[in-house]
C-alpha cells in the first residue's frame, strides 16, 4: 500500500513523463518547454514577471472516494474486540487539469497535442514506470525537498495500478472552476487517475503462533462455564450496591471472581464470589460511599473460571446498577424555582445524565464537576402536588428503586416528597 505521500506521488510521476516527453521538443517550439504542478494562478503570476509561455502545467483540482474500494474491507480488531489490528486502506480518485500555456500562434495547442497522446497510449502507469519515475526524482528536480521522501512512498507496491481516464466537465462546470481558481482560462484537459490506496504507517499487532495444541474432551453437552441470567435481591431489574446478586449459569463451581465492565465510562472492577455452585455464583457490589466505588449504569458482567484446561471467562451478559435516594428530610419541598440537593449512592460522576423525578416533574441536575453523593437539581416552576408523592433518581437511563415486586400486585415505595 501507499503511503500518505501517495497523491503527491502521482503528480510527481506525471510531471516527471510530461517533462521527458517535452525535452526533446525545444527546436519544435523555439524555447524550452516547462512542465509545472502549481495552480493556474500561479503560473499567470509568473508570466506577469515576463516568464516563458511555452508551457503545460498539471493542476490537481479535486480529490474523490472511489467508491468500488470505499467500503472493500472492515477494520480487523483483536480478541477483547475493542483493540484496533489494521485499518482499511484509503481508496482516492485524483482529478486533474492538464493546461497548456503558449506565446506564439498554435503553440498551446500543439503543447496539448503532444500531452493527451501521451496519456492516450499509456492509459495505465505499470509498476515500472512508476517506480522508474520516483527513483529519478532527486536528479531531476534536486531543489525539491519531497525528491527524497518520495522514493519510500510505496505507490508502485500497491495492489492497484494507476489507470488514467479522460473527463468531461461543461461549460459551466469549467467556467465556475476557472473563475474560483481567478485566472484566465486557457486549453485545458480534464482526467482522472484511479485508483491511490493509501494506507495508515501504523505498526499492527502480530500474535505468537501457537506452541501446543491442548484440545480437551467433555463428556457433556454443556462442557464450557456459562452464563445464562443475572437476578438482583427482591426481583429488581437493577441491583443496588451492598446487596447480594445471584448469577445463574452451568459449570461455575471453580468460580474465582465476577467482572463487571462499564466501557461508556471506562470502568472494569473485578469482584470476588460469596458463594459458588456448579448452577449459581452469588456476589455482592460493595458499596463503599467513597469517589471511586463502581457507578450507577449498564456493565457487562462475565465469570472467570478455573478449569482444567486453565482459566477461562464465560460469555457476558448486561447488568445494571441502580441509584438509590439515601435518607431525604424534610419530605417538604417549596413550589416554583426551587433547588433540591438529593443525598445518594452510589456517587455521580461527571458526564452522566442525572435526572431527578418528583412526581412525574422532572428536571436534570446542575452542572457536576467532580464525583458527588449529593447531586442538586434546580426546578424552575415546580408545581405543587397536593400531597405526598414518590421522588426517584435516574441515572444512566437507570432508575432507583420505587417498585416493590415482591407483592401481589407490586406496589410503589421509595422516598415520599410534597410539593407546597
Amino acid at each position: 500500500m501507499s503511503s500518505t505521500l501517495a497523491i503527491a506521488g502521482v503528480s510527481a510521476v506525471l510531471q516527471f513523463y510530461l517533462s521527458n516527453l517535452y525535452a526533446g521538443l525545444s527546436a519544435l517550439f523555439g524555447s524550452t518547454v516547462t512542465v509545472s504542478a502549481k495552480a493556474p494562478d500561479l503560473v499567470q503570476e509568473s508570466f506577469a514577471g515576463g516568464g516563458s509561455e511555452c508551457q503545460v502545467n498539471l493542476f490537481l483540482h479535486q480529490v474523490t472516494p472511489n467508491v468500488a474500494w470505499r467500503n472493500q474491507d472492515l477494520p480487523s480488531v483483536g480478541p477483547d474486540g475493542r483493540t484496533r489490528v489494521a485499518n482499511p486502506p484509503l481508496a482516492l480518485d485524483l482529478h486533474y487539469l492538464l493546461t497548456a500555456y503558449g506565446s506564439e500562434d498554435w503553440q498551446a495547442e500543439a503543447l496539448l497535442g503532444f500531452a493527451l497522446l501521451m496519456l492516450h497510449e499509456n492509459p495505465v502507469l505499470t509498476r515500472q514506470d512508476i517506480g522508474n519515475a520516483i527513483a529519478k526524482l532527486p536528479i531531476t528536480d534536486p531543489a525539491n525537498p519531497l525528491s527524497t521522501p518520495l522514493g519510500a512512498v510505496g505507490l508502485a507496491d500497491q495492489i492497484e495500478l494507476l489507470k488514467i481516464t479522460p473527463a468531461t466537465l461543461g461549460r459551466e462546470e469549467m467556467a465556475w472552476l476557472w473563475t474560483a481558481l481567478k485566472a484566465d482560462y486557457r486549453p485545458t484537459f480534464p482526467f482522472q487517475v484511479s485508483v491511490v490506496l493509501i494506507e495508515p504507517q501504523h505498526p499492527e499487532l502480530v500474535a505468537l503462533p501457537v506452541l501446543i495444541r491442548d484440545i480437551v474432551v467433555e463428556p457433556d453437552l454443556t462442557p464450557f462455564p456459562h452464563i445464562t441470567a443475572v437476578i438482583p435481591q427482591m426481583s429488581q431489574p437493577a441491583a443496588r450496591l451492598g446487596q447480594s446478586v445471584t448469577v445463574q449459569g452451568h459449570r461455575l463451581l471453580s468460580a474465582s471472581g465476577v467482572v463487571l465492565t462499564n466501557s461508556l465510562r471506562g470502568i472494569q472492577q473485578g469482584i470476588a464470589p460469596t458463594a459458588a455452585a456448579n448452577a449459581s455464583v452469588q456476589f455482592t457490589p460493595p458499596l463503599l460511599n467513597a469517589p471511586g466505588e463502581l457507578a450507577a449504569g449498564i456493565y457487562d458482567l462475565a465469570v472467570e473460571v478455573t478449569t482444567t484446561s486453565g482459566p477461562t471467562t464465560t460469555n457476558s451478559l448486561p447488568f445494571a446498577i441502580a441509584p438509590n435516594i439515601d435518607t431525604w428530610a424534610p419530605g417538604i419541598v417549596p413550589s416554583g424555582n426551587t433547588q433540591v440537593t438529593v443525598p445518594c449512592s452510589p456517587f455521580v460522576r461527571p458526564g452522566q445524565q442525572v435526572f431527578l423525578v418528583i412526581g412525574n416533574q422532572l428536571t436534570v441536575a446542575d452542572p457536576i464537576a467532580a464525583p458527588t453523593n449529593t447531586p442538586s437539581f434546580t426546578y424552575p416552576d415546580l408545581q405543587p402536588t397536593g400531597g405526598p408523592v414518590r421522588a426517584r433518581l435516574r441515572v444512566d437511563g437507570i432508575e432507583s428503586r420505587f417498585v416493590d415486586r415482591t407483592t401481589t400486585p407490586p406496589t410503589f415505595v421509595g422516598p415520599l416528597v410534597t410539593v407546597v
